[in-house]
């Protein structure tokens, strides 16, 4: 109990900044299991996924394969994963507008790196390029993503976006888009256009990188 009321202070004192990933995990797990010493089933978790973010980002019945780690844990450490996209999506929307990669990466990261299956993405915006919503439209295979120009800009007319950015993810990590990928955003900016609808940009989340059609010229 010492212990854990130590590394409590710790982060009461400094916040996380002086934490490594282990004593991260050590702190959060203290909040969902009881009258144990985190310390091992954290590094266990280190140990198994690799770091901090990669055991966030973990299915929750792969991490209920580390000892110590049961159902209302994993739920718990998902649970941190899913408040951090909605912070990062509340800080997004308070800007003022969103144009440029940078502006949106941080939740764009949030929302999708890690995952192992390729989902796509859209972010609705205002006249003004607030932020109006979110919503994945497409999970696919780990080598493409699935859909039509026609549902994307359906479900953007749907939201009554003036805009949109889409967004998806390379689990293989090279966000280097594929000919399909680029071929899709030219088709549905194409179709957004006729309906009064612009496509400012389509991102693409890789590990540790990222690619904006946008910025490469490729729309």
């Amino acid at each position: 109990m010492g212990h854990r009321r130590r590394i409590r202070d710790k982060f009461a004192q400094g916040g996380l900044d002086n934490f490594l990933d282990h004593e991260t995990l050590e702190l959060l797990l203290t909040y969902c299991i009881a009258r144990r010493d985190t310390k091992p089933i954290a590094w266990a978790l280190i140990k198994r996924f690799g770091s901090l973010s990669a055991v966030l980002d973990a299915p929750a019945e792969e991490l209920c394969s580390v000892k110590g780690i049961g159902p209302e844990s994993a739920q718990f450490l998902k649970l941190i994963r899913a408040v951090f996209k909605k912070y990062s999506l509340g800080e997004v929307k308070n800007k003022v507008t969103v144009r440029t990669p940078e502006q949106v990466l941080e939740y764009c990261n949030a929302s999708l790196a890690g995952n192992t299956d390729e989902c796509l993405e859209l972010i609705y915006l205002s006249v003004r390029n607030t932020v109006i919503g979110t919503e994945i439209v497409s999970t696919g295979s780990l080598d493409r993503v699935s859909v039509s120009p026609r549902k994307i800009v359906e479900r953007a007319l749907a939201a009554k976006a003036a805009a949109l950015i889409l967004v998806h993810n390379h689990p293989s990590g090279d966000p280097t888009p594929s000919m399909e990928d680029i071929v899709l955003t030219k088709e549905v900016a194409r179709a957004a256009a006729l309906l009064g609808i612009a496509v400012h940009d389509h991102i693409i989340i890789g590990k540790g990188a990222h690619y904006s059609l946008k910025a490469k010229g490729k729309i």
